[in-house]
């Protein structure tokens, strides 16, 4: 070959050109990432049961859909959750590499068929099947900034105009809104009703009848007689759209023919569909939404989408209003890249100073200089067949690239030189001469480097995602190096080179460094032949680094990536279990207060009613964005704990501030995540104990920090205690009695409205004053089969308990989250080593799993003892058939 492209060297420059022409096209085509795509896919299921327990929501329904899940294709693991909220959640993780569609379809049949099993509120209310992420690539939010918008308007705005648009870009796994749409509310009077004789089955029942939509059909449509001239429609308003409508509904008509009115018993309003969530930007009201990147999704690529989405929305927004991206998960990525880059100019830079310091002539120099870039870029081109990305570790590859490929332009420079320098050949004849030398040499060279790598790229999982791409690169920039020096290296040596003249009686500082390198070759050879005359004592020597080596590897503290200051911290809340969402909100605002007194921080994004834990008024999550790395001394982590230093001392909640995970979609937070199981059916209690039996254990250790419950605590609950026999006596059935309380304290979903162009909720429940104490409970009444009244004192007590605010299950078996981080000097490895041995005191009947990417780390760990098994084979084994020898390699 390389004598081909020595006799034809426009040939040689003409197939570089095509490389340097496709790497271009491929360049601006690339997606940018900071690490490739590894994170698995997952498929949530989530739905609302409000006014049931946790414990009842999952036995009803999380426990069903489980069970239909199991067995569908390509499923790693579940979790479920469910709170006192009404919200249950089931997440779906995939192997890496599974098709996201084909997942949500699968798991979207499943829910199907468990559906005529689950309660019918919950069908009513709908399930919803969507692509999941453990974390948030970005937070948009809307403010308004004269005021004019109240946190209800804000949110409606954002849900009608906004997160539609958001959810349509491509690479957007979700879109979750921490503000709830407007919505038809109506207050019922409990002692109204009961006076009048009325029930909530009674106002729904007249609501679903009076608000309807109605197709009345048309007149002169077909089949009709031949002298019909005239088709139309007919319309009957059978939706109501205002307030005063809603108020004139009629729930019954008395006999002296005076009619009872929605008015009578409820008071109206147009409202929030829920109060749930309630958002704030550094201290100020706002609505937000939380993104979260697909799996096949690109960050930089997404996160430029939606900013540029939001700046066309910007201009139909009405006065007042603006957008802010406070919390972006990109900037650390493209700085990321921004540095690996720099890394790789710097490369190319110290290569081409080396090159010439050793070569002292241009010619010689350029030549590996100018195959360099093609060779990278040729790399590109295929990067971008093969579907990679820009990221973290294929720039890592170019960047260790750039030795081999300058190398192998360097053996051929330095054999041509060589030839005219002692056998006074021309640059033509010196080449051909050198390259009938070297050829095979590089192609041995070539498949031993290429051996070294390939292995890498055939294993499953994320480990074998993460490293495929790492160890593509290195083949192909390989594969491309040693086809230019069997083409256009050779070429360029046989029209560009001249015979050096006096290449080592140069002066100055060439003069001194040639001389200064002889002394220091002649040396070498002097130690070389005094080590060869010691055999037995090298062999020994060599013995004692392998052994010192493997002992190394063994006990080196293993992790599966170290954390990095991604420029943001995130701060999990909890407030006592019992409080109300105000009482939350003014700690949300005293802990964003001690964020934003560091002069580091630029924004502050709180939610309360969500959180990573849970759902619930106890419940915060904070974002707080760091300003730019230029700006500040401290890294994240130490503003992360001198946050919690101040946050330990707060009386009226629990706050941690926590690193982001190392690679985005692995959990929400950094650290290891670890699931205890209660595989006995031992119960909560038992549950809670074990738990806290490691929490105390871990304590004392010293290796683990930051070990805490990822979950909502027990919380103080109302225990309606019904006398069954004493509500037969008075002819009140169950059912009447469930719907009652669900309908007044839970509220019902009735049906949709038209408001301002758009379908909204119509929803019922009973009136502040009327479920503020338990005792209120009391004064419900329910219709007896004789139609009279019952109130519920007459059948009926209640009482305190402690019970579950929320309820976790994990593979099937009922679970509690716990996380936690190393402590200084100690390795994730060492942290989990430790939970798992912690786990093993536990009493029968507990189990354990890992889950996210503590679950990758200890699958990755026994593969890269294998992938370094692996490559050592190959490398042998391609020497010893390049040598013939076993002995050789």
């Amino acid at each position: 070959m390389a004598q081909f492209f020595i006799l034809r060297p426009v040939l040689a420059w003409v197939i570089s050109i095509f490389i340097i022409i496709a790497g271009l096209v491929a360049l601006p085509q690339m997606p940018v990432a900071q690490y490739p795509s590894v994170a698995p896919p997952q498929i949530s299921v989530s739905t609302v049961y409000t006014g049931a327990t946790p414990e009842e929501i999952f036995r009803s329904v999380a426990q069903p859909i489980e069970e239909e899940l199991n067995g569908v294709e390509g499923m790693l693991y579940f979790e479920s959750s469910a709170s006192a909220s009404g919200a249950v959640s089931i997440t779906a993780t995939f192997a890496p590499g599974t098709d996201t569609a084909a997942a949500q379809v699968d798991v979207q049949n499943a829910v199907r068929r468990v559906e005529p099993l689950l309660p019918q509120a919950v069908v009513d209310q709908g399930i919803q099947v969507e692509e999941a992420g453990a974390g948030f690539l970005m937070v948009v939010s809307l403010t308004s900034e004269d005021g004019k918008l109240d946190a209800s308007e804000l949110g409606d705005y954002i849900n009608r105009n906004v997160v539609g648009e958001i959810r349509r870009i491509d690479g957007v796994g979700s879109a979750q809104v921490f503000s709830a749409e407007r919505a038809l509310r109506i207050w019922i009077d409990p002692a109204k009703m009961t006076g009048l004789n009325l029930t909530t089955a009674d106002v729904l029942a007249a609501i679903r009848a009076q608000n309807a939509q109605v197709a009345a059909g048309a007149i002169g449509a077909d089949p009709n007689p031949l002298t019909t001239q005239l088709t139309a429609s007919v319309l009957i308003k059978g939706q109501l759209s205002s307030i005063e409508e809603f108020e004139r509904i009629v729930l019954r008509a008395n006999p002296d023919g005076s009619l009872v009115r929605l008015s009578d018993v409820a008071r109206v309003e147009i409202g929030s569909e829920n109060y749930a969530f309630a958002t704030q930007l550094n201290n100020q009201p706002t609505a937000a939404i939380g993104v979260q990147l697909s799996s096949t999704g690109n960050a930089m690529a997404t996160s430029g989408a939606i900013e540029a989405k939001l700046e066309e929305l910007s201009r139909f927004f009405p006065g007042g209003l603006r957008y802010d991206i406070p919390y972006d998960t990109s900037p650390f990525v493209e700085a990321s890249i921004e540095k690996v880059v720099h890394t790789l100019i710097e490369a190319m830079v110290l290569v081409f100073v080396v090159m010439f310091l050793f070569l002292q002539n241009f010619r010689y120099t350029v030549i590996p200089t100018i195959v360099v870039p093609i060779a990278l870029l040729g790399t590109i081109s295929v990067m971008l067949v093969a579907g990679f990305s820009i990221n973290v570790l294929t720039m890592f590859a170019m960047v260790l690239a750039i030795g081999i490929l300058v190398d192998d332009a360097i053996v051929v420079i330095e054999n041509v030189e060589r030839i005219m320098a002692q056998e006074g050949l021309g640059p033509k004849e010196a080449t051909q001469k050198a390259m009938g030398q070297i050829t095979g040499a590089i192609i041995g060279i070539t498949l031993v480097l290429a051996a070294v790598f390939i292995p890498m790229a055939f294993f499953p999982g994320a480990t074998g995602i993460i490293y495929r791409q790492f160890a593509l690169t290195m083949v192909v920039s390989i594969l491309f190096s040693a086809f230019l020096a069997l083409t256009l290296t050779p070429a360029l040596c046989a029209t560009f080179l001249k015979p050096i003249k006096g290449h080592h009686e140069k002066r100055g500082f060439f003069g001194w460094f040639n001389r200064a390198f002889d002394r220091l070759t002649e040396r070498y050879s002097r130690g070389v032949a005094l080590v060869s005359r010691r055999a037995v004592l090298m062999m020994v020597v060599y013995l004692v680094i392998v052994a010192a080596t493997a002992m190394g590897f063994v006990r080196l503290p293993t992790s599966f990536l170290p954390n990095e200051d991604q420029g943001f911290i995130i701060a999990d809340i909890q407030t006592p279990a019992t409080s109300a969402a105000n009482r939350t909100d003014a700690a949300l605002a005293q802990i964003s207060d001690v964020f934003m007194a560091n002069e580091a921080v630029e924004n502050v994004v709180s939610i309360r009613g969500f959180s990573f834990s849970g759902q619930g008024t106890n419940a915060g999550l904070m974002f707080v964005t760091l300003k730019d790395w230029a700006e500040r001394a401290q890294s994240a982590e130490d503003i992360a704990m001198a946050a919690n230093m101040q946050l330990f001392g707060l009386k009226d909640a629990r706050a941690f501030a926590l690193s982001p995970p190392a690679i985005p979609g692995f959990g929400a937070t950094g650290g290891f995540s670890f699931r205890l199981q209660d595989r006995a059916g031992l119960g909560q209690q038992a549950l809670q104990a074990a738990m806290g039996q490691i929490m105390g254990a871990a304590a004392e250790g010293g290796i683990i920090v930051g070990l805490r419950p990822e979950g909502m605590p027990a919380a103080a609950q109302v225990q309606v205690v019904i006398d069954r026999e004493k509500a037969n006596t008075f002819g009140v059935t169950f059912a009447d009695i469930n719907g009652t309380v669900s309908q007044y304290l839970g509220s019902a979903y009735v049906n949709d409205f038209p408001n301002n162009g758009k379908l909204q909720r119509v929803v019922l429940q009973a009136d502040d004053s009327a479920r503020m104490q338990a005792e209120d409970i009391l004064d419900l009444s329910v219709r007896n089969a004789n139609g009279g009244m019952v109130p519920f004192s007459s059948f009926a007590t209640v009482e305190w308990q402690m019970g579950p605010s929320q309820v976790v299950g994990y593979n099937g078996y009922s679970a509690v989250r716990l996380s936690g981080q190393a402590a200084p000097g100690y390795s994730s490895g060492d942290a989990m080593a430790e939970m798992e041995r912690l786990a093993g005191q536990l009493p029968p009947g507990f189990g354990f799993e890992w889950t996210g990417q503590s679950l990758e780390e200890i699958q990755s760990g026994s593969q890269s003892t294998i992938l370094f098994a692996m490559s050592i084979l190959f490398v042998f084994l391609l020497l010893s058939g390049l040598y013939e020898s076993w002995s050789i390699p």
